[in-house]
């Protein structure tokens, strides 16, 4: 299974048109389509047309969809030069718009590559960490679909208010993924700056996503991906935070930055 049979996007007669319908696999406990999912379908959609990978690409949401409703993916190319097409992609149900995503996406052949930012050392192996703890049903939900292991962070009885350095990190993968990682696979991972934010906080919740920028480097084969949560600040209801997405031999796939509507969980 690819990353767009796991998401169930599917193509229409129209090149520049693709349909995602929301089950609960691609959805949240509460009940609508998870950020990164939808994310990740706008990313397949963009590339399926364009023919081109993800460099970048940045989702606003709007609104939400819920389980039964089908998203259609609208996809616009504003540019497409030689290297790189410029598009955007449109998400909605009917005329109810979902999110929007804006995106880069080519290959430039030049001699200069580099990578700065290290994976954090130490790092026990996937296997020699505990499953992240649950607060609530996962069962049909994304969640029972994306397999974490926690590296750094608190159980949720460990949740007692008290701040932390703003750091979380866990391994994640998608087990029915087998064809290899990729930026919408990438995105559907990258969601995590709002679990983050309830670590950080000392509190059972974290939010929904205001936005999420992607920005995509080597893509190399991993089973695991290192998620290294940093939650930069929270203050005036909102939280903002980026996670670094490093392969188990320690290559930064991808990036990811959010701000957060920041939310307690109900008891």
């Amino acid at each position: 299974m690819d990353s767009r049979q796991f998401l169930g996007l599917e193509p229409t007669h129209n090149e520049f048109r693709w349909t995602l319908p929301v089950t609960p696999g691609v959805s949240t406990t509460g009940g609508f389509l998870f950020g990164g999912c939808g994310l990740g379908a706008a990313i397949a959609a963009l590339e399926g047309t364009t023919g081109r990978q993800c460099v970048w690409a940045t989702a606003q949401y709007l609104s939400y969809a819920q389980p039964g409703e089908v998203v259609d993916v609208d996809v616009t190319v504003v540019v497409a030069g030689h290297q790189i097409s410029q598009a955007r992609a449109v998400c909605h149900v009917a005329d109810r718009e979902i999110l929007t995503v804006n995106a880069a996406l080519g290959d430039r052949a030049i001699d200069a590559a580099g990578q700065w930012e290290s994976m954090p050392s130490n790092v026990p192996a996937p296997a020699d960490c505990p499953p992240r703890s649950r607060s609530s049903d996962w069962s049909g939900s994304i969640n029972e679909r994306l397999e974490q292991r926690l590296v750094k962070g608190r159980t949720h009885d460990d949740l007692d208010g008290t701040h932390s350095d703003g750091q979380t990190m866990l391994w994640a993968r998608l087990p029915d993924v087998i064809s290899g990682v990729d930026a919408a696979t990438l995105a559907v991972l990258g969601d995590f700056v709002p679990m983050g934010i309830g670590q950080s906080l000392g509190v059972r919740g974290g939010g929904n996503s205001l936005d999420n920028t992607l920005r995509v480097g080597r893509l190399v084969p991993t089973e695991w991906v290192l998620m290294d949560v940093r939650v930069h600040m929270v203050q005036r209801g909102f939280g903002h935070g980026l996670v670094h997405m490093f392969a188990e031999d320690g290559t930064l796939l991808a990036t990811a930055s959010q701000s957060v509507i920041v939310r307690r969980r109900r008891r």
